[in-house]
């Protein structure tokens, strides 16, 4: 597996954290930036990351910035793309289960490190669940479509 993982200079720390973290677990990462703790735009990162999401060159993400808010309205503007604001566990499984969310999106100043990680595993061991929610996100995939024409 390999997932994208990006942040603006809010989330760093914490991006630095989760990539240690995912590479122990062995998973490979490609590193979007920022890469230090001096400004960066979480939009340029944001959009970046769900680019690739969008053309199915990578299959998930994980983004960070102050609260995740922005990473994650940023990220859903790019059409195909399912960003999920998480802090909780029961918000990562069902963003998966029941939105087939690709970017997960958290906030360095809100989520701490160790609710960070059991975040971050429900999110990888949780799968598209289909049934009923496949009904629903087939909706919010028809409602793009034919915005874009």
């Amino acid at each position: 597996m390999r997932l994208v993982l990006g942040c603006d200079h809010n989330g760093f720390v914490l991006k630095e954290q989760i990539k240690a973290y995912l590479r122990e677990q062995g998973i490979d990462v490609r590193d979007l930036g920022c890469h230090s703790d001096q400004p960066a735009d979480y939009p340029d990162i944001a959009f970046a990351a769900a680019d690739l999401i969008a053309r199915e060159e990578e299959s998930r993400a994980i983004l960070v910035c102050g609260t995740g808010n922005g990473m994650a309205i940023s990220a859903n503007k790019v059409a195909g793309v399912r960003a999920a604001l998480c802090h909780d566990p029961i918000s990562a499984e069902r963003a998966r289960k029941s939105n087939d969310a690709q970017i997960l999106t958290m906030g360095a100043w809100i989520i701490d490190w160790q609710e960070a990680k059991l975040v971050i595993d429900i999110w990888l061991a949780s799968e598209f669940g289909g049934g009923e929610s496949a009904r629903k996100v087939g909706k919010i995939i028809e409602h793009e479509r034919n915005r874009l024409g």
